[in-house]
């Protein structure tokens, strides 16, 4: 008889299933005790981990959305004051190391995501939730405009308890101003490992994209963001 080790998750949860499930759902990615059955759970797949990076400043926060094509969106966090940083890339899919051609081809699960870095103190998050609700179309499934495919499907990924609580109240609210004509397909999913794109894609718009014309990125700028390259 061949005796496959478990993984230490597997085995708290033998022992202890009500109290561990309990400790899991009513805890933040902060916790000690998230954090242990999280690193429990590093060694099979790196892309289904959760994002455990640092924001540069202790008091600052990740927020991670998916809105259609990064560019346009990744330009939209960067106008708010408050928000200190934004990087471009790819999550939630299960495919290690993913480029762009291969998040393209539909195979990975991957959304395109913006990960902003900003201040709750000067940017609260309900901020960005307005910011993301109004940037894109949250009822088309796996398409904004004339992009099409699954890495661009609507999502919001949070960080912590607060997070997701406001993400679905807010959610909620949406829903209410498209009463029943519409039906919301965002996900609201806990944040899992970031891929940073490559570095092309980062501040494309900011930087003349494939036109050479650079659109502002400074604080409180309302000029249309292009939809294309």
């Amino acid at each position: 008889m061949i005796v496959t080790p478990r993984p230490l998750h597997a085995l708290i949860y033998t022992v202890f299933p009500i109290h561990f499930s309990f400790l899991l759902v009513h805890t933040t990615y902060s916790n000690p005790i998230r954090r242990l059955w999280q690193m429990a759970n590093t060694s099979n797949n790196p892309a289904l981990d959760p994002d455990l990076d640092q924001p540069d400043n202790p008091d600052h926060q990740f927020a991670q959305f998916g809105a259609g094509c990064f560019w346009g969106v990744e330009l939209a966090f960067q106008r708010v004051a408050g928000v200190v940083k934004t990087e471009v890339g790819y999550s939630q899919g299960h495919v290690p190391d993913p480029n762009y051609k291969l998040v393209c081809s539909g195979t990975t699960n991957h959304v395109e995501v913006v990960r902003v870095q900003f201040d709750p103190v000067a940017c609260p998050y309900t901020n960005l939730l307005s910011l993301f609700w109004g940037r894109h179309d949250p009822t088309t499934l796996n398409r904004q405009g004339g992009d099409v495919g699954s890495q661009y499907r609507s999502g919001i990924y949070y960080y912590n308890d607060d997070q997701a609580r406001l993400a679905r109240e807010s959610m909620e609210a949406k829903q209410l101003e498209f009463q029943d004509k519409k039906k919301i397909v965002t996900e609201i999913l806990p944040a899992k490992r970031f891929y940073r794109a490559e570095e092309y894609h980062q501040q494309y718009l900011e930087k003349g994209g494939g036109t050479g014309s650079k659109q502002s990125a400074q604080k409180g700028c309302n000029d249309p963001i292009r939809c294309y390259g």
